[in-house]
């Protein structure tokens, strides 16, 4: 399939205004901007913003009342750590709507999404700069489509907590080991047997209570690029033998070694490696591929756009 065909979702209006913050709502215009200059021909499609309908597919009513009406609590605010407005609501919104278009192209070969990867959501609250859990959300969506079995690969250097939770919301997290290797799921009552969640994290980071998924991997502080690569290779046979009919896969820009969220120290062309391995494991496989990018937040904003494009470029180079 030629880059041409692969489909780009992506909104201008991801850029939302939240203030002086962290997290740079700039980097997906940015990065649409750099997509535009290489002069690649390329296939951008604008999304419709989530319903509510599907919204409630994975958070509760009266969560979707709150945030829609603005009535959030002052621990609820704390805890999303974004302040409140329409603006905000509708941008994310339109974001779930987005990585919904994508997985809907993506059910074909492949298909990217300028945005999402909002793991930290959960059912009844937002977390961490994300209101909704757009994965999640897309997934019901297929799911209700009849789609079968879907996995989720989140390499963002912070745990999928909400993702975590929202297909195994009986699972205790495992013991604070900061050596720890693979941690297969002790499903609980309650577990969706249909989704395979894959989370590779830095152990020792936000959020400190991390919900046991299907497959999770927590590094040390300083993991660096060799040692990441190294424990990457050995569990994407393990995602790949739950016979996904489709995979998610959140390609967070932070665990770059100028991050200010994050601590693994991986290299840029580390965190290449790293997209290229998991776009090759499951293009090989002749699964179909939906791309969010999550999350980035490094010193120079520049430096989180060009991880970005580079997700995108192996992405297109092996579509």
């Amino acid at each position: 399939m030629s880059p041409a065909l692969t489909p780009i979702v992506y909104a201008a209006r991801y850029h939302i205004d939240i203030g002086p913050h962290v997290f740079p709502t700039r980097k997906y215009q940015m990065v649409h901007a750099r997509l535009i200059e290489s002069g690649a021909d390329l296939q951008f499609l604008e999304p419709e913003p989530a319903t509510w309908d599907e919204l409630a597919l994975v958070h509760t009513q009266e969560y979707l009342a709150r945030l829609r009406g603005g009535t959030l609590s002052d621990e609820e605010l704390a805890q999303l750590q974004l302040p409140w407005s329409v603006e905000m609501v509708e941008g994310f919104r339109l974001m779930v709507g987005g990585t919904i278009t994508a997985a809907k192209k993506g059910y074909g070969p492949f298909s990217i999404h300028i945005g999402g990867g909002l793991h930290h959501a959960f059912p009844n609250h937002g977390e961490g700069f994300c209101p909704f859990n757009d994965v999640a959300v897309a997934v019901r969506v297929l799911q209700s489509q009849g789609v079968e079995r879907v996995a989720i690969v989140d390499l963002d250097v912070h745990h999928g907590n909400g993702t975590a939770f929202i297909f195994n919301p009986g699972g205790a997290p495992p013991p604070p080991d900061e050596d720890r290797r693979l941690e297969r799921r002790r499903s609980a009552p309650g577990a969706d047997p249909r989704v395979f969640t894959f989370s590779m994290h830095q152990q020792h980071n936000y959020p400190m209570w991390k919900p046991r998924g299907s497959l999770d991997m927590g590094l040390p502080d300083g993991a660096g690029d060799a040692r990441y690569l190294r424990e990457l290779r050995a569990a994407l046979p393990q995602v790949m033998a739950s016979d996904p009919q489709c995979v998610f896969y959140l390609a967070g820009a932070d665990p770059y070694e100028d991050d200010q969220l994050g601590g693994l120290r991986l290299t840029m062309d580390g965190l290449r490696e790293r997209d290229r391995l998991v776009i090759e494991t499951v293009r090989g496989a002749g699964v179909p591929l939906v791309v969010t990018l999550a999350g980035g937040y490094a010193r120079r904003v520049e430096d989180t756009v060009s991880i970005h494009v580079a997700t995108i470029e192996e992405a297109l180079r092996s579509a």
